[in-house]
């Protein structure tokens, strides 16, 4: 399986996933940082994977999801965006109910 079908798998396999630099232990940035805070206070599961430890998929991401950027988070296969997009939908209360509806169903029924 090449890079691009890695990444598509992953994004495929996980109802939440965010793309960031360390762990949610460990965020090795401020913004990721700030997007485990919110998807903390969310109260749900997600899966996050480790850029900083995966190069090639910090290299290739930004040709999958067409984002350039740091953290990414992924909902049902689609796209939210990054820090200020997740911090925007957070504040306006949009992201909460995004997660719990896509918390409350096995990946597989996502999409």
């Amino acid at each position: 399986m090449d890079i691009f079908e890695t990444i598509k798998a992953q994004i495929a396999d996980n109802t939440i996933l965010l793309y960031m630099k360390g762990s949610p232990d460990q965020p090795q940035c401020g913004f990721s940082a700030q997007v485990i805070q919110i998807l903390m206070a969310c109260g749900e599961r997600f899966a996050y994977i480790d850029i900083l430890s995966n190069p090639e998929i910090r290299a290739n991401l930004p040709q999958v999801s067409d984002w350039p950027t740091f953290p990414q988070l992924f909902i049902d296969g689609e796209l939210i965006g990054g820090c200020d997009i997740i911090t925007e939908m957070h504040q306006s209360g949009e992201l909460l109910p995004l997660v719990k509806e896509a918390a409350g169903r096995p990946a597989a029924e996502a999409g």
